[in-house]
């Protein structure tokens, strides 16, 4: 049932998003954020539904006013994030680069105080220079004429221009990188993506769980290629890139941001290699999958349980934090100025589908979550790793306030309880443009939108929107979060 509302609810945004042109195509995050998001149904929409257990512990006293990592001193300031994300945006960066300078301004004025330019998209080519990946060809986004391919000009330097700009204007500049992403196939663009032109490389993409057996996302018929994250080789060529991103410091990039960096869902992965690096971490032969998840199954906790399911869900949780700390380290040894941030959905109760612990490892999970947990679980989360930490906070508009999971103001408390102080910023917010309008006035949208702020930055320290495309495509917006900012920087 729950499988079903969501594929009926993710469906009908599309539907609606390709409609007002805000669906982004190859490489748009948004399409990504959104398939992670249930709305919550009703009565949830008035934040009345989700998790909200064992989330009133621990000292939060961590200090969340600034990463001092360069582009300016703003620790009187609350962190403000906005996302910029690449194919959204290309209609105006790749054919109007002053248009960047534009928009930078906008973001300036209304008081955010960081952006996360996003320079590797989910086809898994990238923004910037790097000797071990090609840039993108052209990214697709939505235009006044329909889909439209927008060519990259590989003569300019994108996200060095972002950073010049960004601190000419007094902000911080974070490069968001598409981490186990590997290629895509796109409905109107077709197969993009270093997968498709190694053949080497696409024997690391991830396998999947299906209910008629053990598949290549491919042969699934899916459409996004991850590379399986217990992958030896794809780890080497994804911090290979890091360390190219991370070569920037040295003129002035401030951060990177880490986006999937996650499993492809709970059906990922069963390549041979995990089942083998399985084994060895339980020590014991496993009926695969039948002892560690049910053949095609997609959430939440099977019954009966299968005997290695808990041990499955920690071993893929220490597979994730093992590469945050190699990626982490890898960061710093390139540039131990450039900060280490990592994106995640703020619906912890339900994040372990993909692997991520983003809390504290100082907060005992399995305390509040037996079912899933084990009580080793708690070592591998990496909040600690984390200069800064963004929550998608992503609820609907009559979910501003409340104290659970599935309202903003609750998931950015939630995860300030699960991370105990461990980012030097953690900051949560809302998806201003993936969201259902249905029964809620323009003007409904707007106040939500400037409350969202407030009740965000008061309940962890920080604030993050998604996606500069959604203010820029209905500027009045722009207005509402300058409010907003305004109002949770008053003391």
């Amino acid at each position: 049932m729950l499988k079903s509302m969501k594929k009926t609810i993710i469906l009908k945004a599309l539907a609606a998003l390709a409609a007002t042109g805000l669906l982004y195509g190859c490489g748009g995050g948004s399409e990504d954020h959104l398939d992670e998001y249930t709305f919550p149904s009703s009565p949830g929409q008035n934040g009345n539904t989700g998790d909200n257990t064992g989330d009133n512990t621990g000292d939060n006293t961590g200090d969340n006013t600034g990463d001092n990592t360069g582009g300016g001193d703003e620790v009187n300031k609350v962190p403000c994030f906005i996302w910029i994300d690449a194919a959204a945006n290309s209609k105006d960066f790749f054919t109007h680069r002053e248009y960047i300078e534009r928009d930078l301004k906008l973001a300036a004025d209304a008081g955010f105080t960081h952006i996360v330019v996003d320079v590797r998209p989910t086809s898994g080519d990238i923004l910037y220079k790097s000797t071990h990946c090609q840039e993108v060809e052209f990214l697709g986004a939505w235009a006044s004429g329909g889909y439209t391919k927008f060519p990259w000009n590989k003569e300019f330097d994108y996200l060095q221009e972002f950073i010049d700009k960004g601190h000419e204007l007094g902000l911080k500049v974070y490069a968001g990188f598409n981490t186990m992403v590997a290629g895509i196939n796109n409905a109107y663009l077709g197969k993009m993506g270093v997968c498709f032109r190694d053949a080497d490389l696409m024997q690391e993409v991830t396998r999947l769980n299906t209910e008629t057996g053990i598949k290549t996302v491919e042969d699934a018929g899916g459409s996004e290629f991850f590379f399986n994250p217990a992958s030896k080789v794809a780890k080497k060529y994804i911090i290979s890139l890091l360390e190219d991103l991370a070569a920037y410091g040295k003129t002035g990039l401030d951060g990177i941001m880490l986006d999937r960096g996650r499993f492809l869902g709970y059906q990922s992965d069963f390549s041979p290699s995990t089942r083998e690096e399985f084994e060895e971490y339980v020590g014991a032969k496993v009926i695969w999958p039948d002892q560690v998840l049910p053949a095609g199954w997609t959430h939440g906790v099977p019954s009966p349980v299968p005997k290695y399911y808990l041990k499955w869900n920690e071993f893929r949780a220490k597979t994730i934090h093992d590469f945050m700390t190699e990626a982490h380290d890898a960061i710093k040894a390139v540039d131990s100025n450039v900060g280490f941030g990592v994106y995640v959905g703020a619906w912890y109760g339900s994040y372990y589908d993909n692997g991520v612990n983003w809390a504290s490892p100082a907060y005992n999970t399995r305390s509040y979550y037996p079912s899933w947990a084990t009580a080793e679980y708690k070592d591998f989360g990496f909040a600690d790793l984390c200069d800064v930490l963004l929550l998608g906070a992503y609820a609907g508009i009559g979910s501003v306030y409340g104290t659970s999971e599935w309202t903003m103001q609750g998931f950015c408390s939630l995860g300030k309880s699960k991370t105990l102080g461990a980012p030097k910023i953690l900051a949560g917010g809302p998806d201003v443009g993936n969201w259902s309008t249905e029964g809620f006035t323009k003007s409904q949208e707007y106040e939500a939108v400037k409350n969202s702020v407030k009740a965000c930055a008061d309940a962890c320290g920080g604030y993050f929107l998604f996606d500069m495309i959604h203010l820029k495509m209905e500027p009045k917006k722009w207005e509402y979060v300058k409010k907003g900012i305004e109002l949770a920087n008053q003391k």
